[in-house]
């Protein structure tokens, strides 16, 4: 059975965090992260294209205290991953911006997602994965809308999939559905 943490006797799990902008997601998982030791890895995937995103990235970074060490990989998340000591805490947050980015640049977004299901598929510590769950609001009224809320339903999908803990959030309140 898992820990509080989601890890398994090996220490090896992936615990995914799904839910709405401003559910409490990311701040659970880093919550979760510092019940293990210390050193942990955030990956972040957000770029700061204006002053109300820089100030965003800010607030995340300043949550964190010591202990923590900080990677910016805004498509390079895989690579990221994989330079993970074995054994570390990773919290990435997360796959909604780093899909967008991708979609942005028009990278080959199926094999970038399922490149990421295959490293996520064989976590080398307890990692802990966030992202949005878009697939609850209204239909998007542009092709671009629609196109993301389509790729990030099968990306959340691929990756729950391979997760071993699953997490819903509503209202900051977790709900495990696996």
């Amino acid at each position: 059975m898992p820990e509080a943490s989601g890890t398994n006797a090996s220490g090896r799990s992936l615990t995914f965090l799904l839910g709405g902008a401003r559910s409490g997601k990311s701040t659970h998982a880093e919550k979760l992260a510092t019940e293990l030791p210390a050193p942990w890895t955030y990956i972040a995937t957000a770029q700061a294209y204006d002053d109300e995103m820089a100030e965003r990235i800010t607030l995340h970074r300043s949550r964190r205290g010591e202990g923590w060490s900080t990677v910016d990989a805004p498509f390079g998340l895989v690579d990221a991953l994989r330079a993970v000591p074995a054994g570390r805490p990773v919290l990435v947050d997360c796959l909604t911006l780093w899909l967008s980015n991708h979609m942005l640049m028009e990278s080959d977004v199926q094999a970038r997602s399922d490149e990421l299901a295959e490293v996520l598929a064989a976590p080398r510590g307890p990692w802990f994965v966030v992202s949005n769950e878009v697939g609850l609001g209204i239909v998007p009224d542009n092709p671009l809308g629609r196109r993301f809320r389509d790729a990030q339903g099968r990306l959340n999908q691929k990756i729950a999939a391979v997760a071993d803990r699953v997490l819903f959030f509503v209202a900051g309140l977790p709900m495990q559905v696996k």
